[in-house]
């Protein structure tokens, strides 16, 4: 029995009862690993995790990566941090702590143990970009200032403290930049834009648009990004990244609203309010380096992923 403990890999999923987070625990503990799912609740919930808590491999630990951690793992993915407007510009100063000292806490266990940590960071260090589709390559166009900032610039500062400590401690780093990404288990109340489509519809409500519906995003199906994380995470050491993550596939938010309407039925009407600030114009991911290096690419459709997370949220309501 011991030799079997010994061979089986230890994983550490920070914000692991979120929505990324919650089916990649699922995923690492298909692949046999040990995994502990560290979660403050304070967007991720335990009813995403629960299925998985008989599993003798897995383990829920409440606690805020604002402050120190003591476990022994092999890995870590360091995905804790709210990632939708409503819920990060809630408290923006922990935001920026949650990015900035989370990563400084987590980047120094992986010190200690040498273990390899992959950081979940977002393609809102892009801010509004006035490059498209955007590349690793681009620094970013971000207002260091706005309402925004408190993740946009935490997000940026962690990869800042990942690279650094690659380049002083010779840590084994991954840094992958997730776009937008939708599927079963996203939280119902997060504000973004599937998720509240598909609710709107499903009520019959009217789908509320902010702008004029023509700023663009690229939508991945949350299968494909656990895919492409787990793909970097298991790449050869000098793979550090940053590297894309997300569907190419660019649309207005108007043309979601019109497909999950038509997906959905109903009578729901599309109306229109102020855009929020810096809210980005554009969003597209070249994902060139992905499939280069991981041989990654997104196999399940729009249309397909949409149908999904819409039945899903159809039996959460039943």
């Amino acid at each position: 029995m011991q030799d079997t403990y010994q061979l089986r890999k230890r994983v550490l999923v920070t914000g692991g009862a979120g929505f990324l987070g919650s089916h990649l625990c699922e995923r690492l503990l298909d692949k046999g690993y040990d995994v502990i799912c560290l979660d403050n609740f304070f967007t991720g919930t335990k009813d995403n995790v629960a299925h998985l808590l008989s599993n003798p491999y897995f383990e829920l630990l409440r606690h805020d990566i604002t402050w120190p951690l003591y476990v022994e793992v092999d890995e870590i993915y360091n995905l804790a941090c709210p990632a939708s407007p409503i819920h990060y510009q809630w408290d923006p100063v922990q935001t920026t702590k949650t990015s900035v000292h989370g990563a400084i806490n987590m980047l120094g266990l992986a010190k200690r143990l040498k273990a390899k940590i992959l950081q979940a960071s977002t393609s809102e260090v892009y801010g509004d970009p006035d490059v498209h589709p955007q590349p690793e390559s681009y620094w970013g166009r971000v207002n260091p200032i706005g309402p925004r900032s408190c993740y946009d610039e935490g997000k940026r500062c962690a990869e800042t403290l990942f690279f650094d400590y690659h380049r002083q401690n010779d840590l084994r780093i991954k840094v992958a930049r997730i776009f937008n990404t939708f599927g079963p288990r996203m939280h119902p109340n997060d504000g973004r834009v599937v998720s509240n489509f598909i609710i709107q519809a499903l009520k019959g409500e009217d789908i509320t648009i902010y702008g004029d519906g023509s700023q663009t995003r690229s939508f991945c199906y949350v299968d494909d990004l656990i895919d492409g994380l787990i793909a970097l995470m298991e790449s050869s050491d000098d793979v550090v990244g940053p590297v894309n993550l997300g569907n190419p596939r660019e649309m207005s938010i108007k043309a979601l609203a019109e497909h999950v309407v038509n997906e959905i039925g109903g009578s729901s009407k599309l109306v229109y309010k102020d855009l929020p600030m810096d809210d980005p114009k554009q969003r597209q991911p070249d994902i060139g380096l992905a499939q280069k290096l991981l041989d990654w690419n997104p196999q399940v459709s729009f249309e397909e992923g949409i149908q999904r997370t819409a039945a899903y949220f159809r039996d959460k309501r039943n």
